[in-house]
């Protein structure tokens, strides 16, 4: 049987895709992350699945846990918070399950910082101030950056940062973001981004470490760039009248490929 790795989104339970769901429905057996995974989300299993809470396991116990249901002819939901593409550890388990062949298959979900933007009503990508996001994080004990992936660096770019798993690294984050952005660049702290207890602080790059609450330590995304508030941003041409375009020509034979 297949291990179904499930992105199960940031954290509001409806927040969570059909094939999610309908995977969870299917599956015997359910992996989840405990710290992050609302139990509204868990109600989905089937009556009688056997619910394990991987918070407290190792990875040769899931693996184990997975080989065992793979073994009885049991579906496995893998459930991991947000999106399975960044810092899940989806890869290393499923190298393993590889190796065992063992099938896996993986639904993404929506990501914390799509959730956190959503929570801003913010664009990340404004035209005249940012074209691209960046997602990164500070060291930590679990990973090390590679020297080329610094702050500093992404900074240089202009681009708007994501910062995950780094709240607990702020002062270190302005350090190394103000020689750059500048002290009144604008930042925003979302706090479990879609949960019912989410939290918002904005700031700026000089003002965001006095007015952090000293209980958010963890689960808050850290989003830097001047496209957050802005308001003097340029209108993209996409909408323009004279935009030539498949679905709106503007000449005769004229065709654009957006």
């Amino acid at each position: 049987m297949t291990v179904h790795f499930i992105g199960a989104g940031p954290g509001a339970p409806d927040l969570l895709t059909l094939r999610g769901r309908d995977l969870i429905a299917a599956c015997p057996v359910c992996l989840y992350a405990g710290s992050l995974i609302p139990e509204a989300i868990l109600a989905h299993c089937p009556p009688g699945a056997r619910i394990v809470n991987t918070a407290p396991l190792d990875l040769d116990a899931i693996i184990a846990e997975c080989r065992a249901a793979h073994e009885a002819g049991l579906g496995v939901a893998r459930l991991h918070s947000g999106d399975l593409s960044i810092w899940s550890a989806m890869g290393e388990q499923i190298r393993r399950l590889k190796a065992l062949a063992i099938p896996v298959s993986v639904t993404p979900g929506v990501p914390s910082f799509a959730a956190a933007a959503a929570a801003l009503g913010a664009e990340l990508t404004l035209p005249g101030l940012a074209q691209s996001v960046v997602l990164t994080r500070t060291p930590g004990r679990a990973s090390s950056m590679p020297e080329t992936e610094s702050l500093a660096n992404f900074a240089g770019t202009g681009a708007t940062l994501a910062i995950h798993l780094s709240i607990h690294n702020l002062a270190r984050v302005v350090a190394d973001l103000t020689p750059a952005y500048g002290a009144d660049c604008p930042v925003a702290v979302v706090y479990r981004a879609s949960w019912p207890d989410q939290r918002i602080l904005r700031a700026t790059l000089a003002t965001i470490e006095a007015l952090l609450p000293e209980d958010i330590e963890r689960t808050a995304l850290i989003l830097v760039g001047p496209t957050l508030g802005a308001e003097g941003f340029d209108e993209s041409c996409l909408y323009a009248p004279d935009y030539d375009r498949r679905f709106r020509p503007q000449r005769a034979g004229g065709r654009d490929h957006v």
